[in-house]
């Protein structure tokens, strides 16, 4: 989707889909972002509408949960695991090198649209510290060097997209 009227009708027919479900208001919010990839902010007055919520509401859930983005975010994210014992292990240190790497800082995105880059509080594989995540892939052990051959991995997959 890429137009705003096109976001508009795909919002309202995701609302008319979900408005009837006990409890819709996650499902639908799930919906959206799978559909335009982010809840964007001139979603929620539809959304508190076909819903019967105030705006309120529907931006508290939003903002409640750190897996719902309200701006475009990379086509591919990587989170960096910043618990206690991923820290013991390194990972601020990789930390500062991703950040230096690709050029942006946590909540941002690559200028290319490729990389988001996200802070996760833990990722469950403590005794592999430090952890990362690409999507939905989680790496066990990364350092510096090993950051850099996942990253070229990423480029390389972009490249062969286009």
């Amino acid at each position: 989707m890429n137009s705003t009227l096109e976001k508009t009708t795909g919002i309202s027919g995701l609302v008319a889909k979900y408005k009837d479900l006990p409890g819709g208001l996650l499902p639908l919010l799930h919906a959206i972002q799978t559909e335009i990839g982010y809840l964007p902010d001139s979603a929620v007055p539809t959304i508190a509408t076909g819903l019967n919520l105030s705006r309120a509401e529907v931006h508290g859930v939003i903002s409640f949960y750190h897996d719902f983005k309200t701006h475009p975010v990379g086509r591919n994210t990587v989170q960096i695991c910043r618990a206690e014992a991923c820290q013991a292990m390194g990972s601020r240190r990789l930390e500062a090198h991703a950040k230096q790497t690709l050029g942006i800082n946590y909540g941002e995105t690559t200028a290319d649209g490729n990389i988001s880059l996200e802070p996760v509080y833990c990722l469950g594989n403590c005794a592999c510290s430090p952890s990362i995540r690409i999507n939905d892939d989680i790496y066990a052990r990364v350092d510096t060097e090993r950051f850099d051959d996942l990253m070229s991995g990423l480029l390389i997959e972009e490249g062969a997209s286009k």
